[in-house]
């Protein structure tokens, strides 16, 4: 008779490849209150299930369009993983997905998680999952349901990534870009909160290319490591602008600056026939960016075409609406700055985007 024993051919556990179920229970077990705490109209937020629900006539719609979106936070997690500073990339998570929905004219209803690693280290899952607990709560979504897998082989022992996937919802005649996005149109900034979760890879290349490490004091930040200062989470805009969207009638297009910064994203919300006039000088870049650009020789136009440099979402208004939808985005804790108008094409360079004026990096 063959032995199958523990020590055999035959006696292999999972555990021993390197998945622990128990370490995923236990996980589970942990952020059951965290999931709850997200909880809103429609959602009851229970996990466990195979699929997570949404009633969307309990959420009060009547004539809902679904909107969807995706991200992941890019490799800001390496300094994460670097720092051990593992609650914020979660909000970092939901805000890239969420701010993506709200320029449709979207509610975010919704969110689902995927966190993949090497090995599952519980507390770090469960950090990462309360940030995006907090997320959710900051843009009044709830945590519906997620995947952890545990892919030794595929990952560093100690190394993660993440993805999240949310949807919302907006009624059929309020979807945005509106179709009279027109010249003479004011364009208003909303402050960013720092880098957000695009241009890591420069962050990390300009911070090697500086001799500085993580532990060190931030150059640009008082009383703050280098890593806690670039860790500062992704501004989430939701809660101010369906409150601007609500409360006025000049809101007509949103453009979320993510990855290529205004150049790239503020276009896609452009009607053809036009371009956007932007007065740089009338933006406040924070002082990260005037380090990230003198600290790397970074022109300019790289900057702007890498990071959001201080402006993390760009509002299309009316003129005539344009001090009201400022009133209830300062109301609501938002900086806004007047940056342009829109204008016919052939007013500028001939891109869709034409800077005047300077952000004063490397003043």
């Amino acid at each position: 008779m063959s032995d199958t024993s523990s020590t055999g051919q035959n006696g292999l556990t999972y555990a021993q490849s390197g998945v622990d179920i128990d370490a995923g229970n236990e996980l589970v077990k942990r952020i059951k209150p965290l999931v709850k705490a997200t909880a809103r109209a429609g959602a009851d937020s229970d996990i466990g299930g195979f699929g997570g629900l949404f009633d969307l006539k309990g959420a009060g719609f009547k004539d809902p369009i679904l909107v969807a979106a995706n991200d992941g936070v890019g490799t800001k997690l390496k300094i994460a993983i670097d720092t051990a500073q593992h609650r914020t990339v979660g909000i970092d998570l939901v805000a890239m997905c969420v701010n993506d929905l709200v320029v449709q004219g979207a509610e975010p209803l919704f969110f689902l998680d995927y966190f993949a690693c090497g090995a599952l280290d519980v507390a770090t899952a469960t950090d990462v999952v309360a940030g995006i607990a907090d997320g959710c709560k900051i843009s009044g979504c709830a945590l519906i349901g997620g995947e952890t897998a545990e892919m030794p082989g595929m990952y560093a022992k100690d190394d993660y990534d993440l993805a999240g996937f949310s949807v919302g919802a907006v009624e059929r005649d309020q979807i945005l870009p509106r179709k009279d996005v027109a010249t003479g149109d004011v364009l208003l900034g909303l402050a960013s909160s720092g880098v957000h979760s695009n241009g890591f890879s420069l962050v990390r290349k300009i911070v090697a290319v500086s001799g500085l490490t993580w532990d060190d004091a931030a150059p640009f930040a008082d009383g703050k490591s280098l890593g806690e200062a670039l860790m500062t989470p992704t501004r989430i805009y939701v809660k101010p602008l369906l409150a601007a969207l609500k409360e006025t009638s000049g809101v007509k297009a949103l453009a979320h600056i993510t990855g290529g910064g205004l150049p790239e994203n503020l276009p896609r919300v452009l009607p053809e026939g036009t371009v956007a006039e932007i007065d740089l000088s009338a933006i406040d870049a924070p002082a990260v960016f005037k380090w990230l650009a003198k600290a790397g020789g970074v022109a300019e136009k790289e900057m702007l075409r890498t990071f959001n440099c201080g402006v993390g979402m760009v509002i299309v208004v009316a003129a005539d609406q344009a001090q009201a939808v400022t009133d209830v985005l300062t109301r609501e804790g938002e900086t806004v700055f007047r940056i342009g108008t829109i204008a016919p094409e052939g007013t500028g360079t001939g891109e869709a985007v034409h800077f005047t004026g300077s952000l004063g990096l490397t003043a």
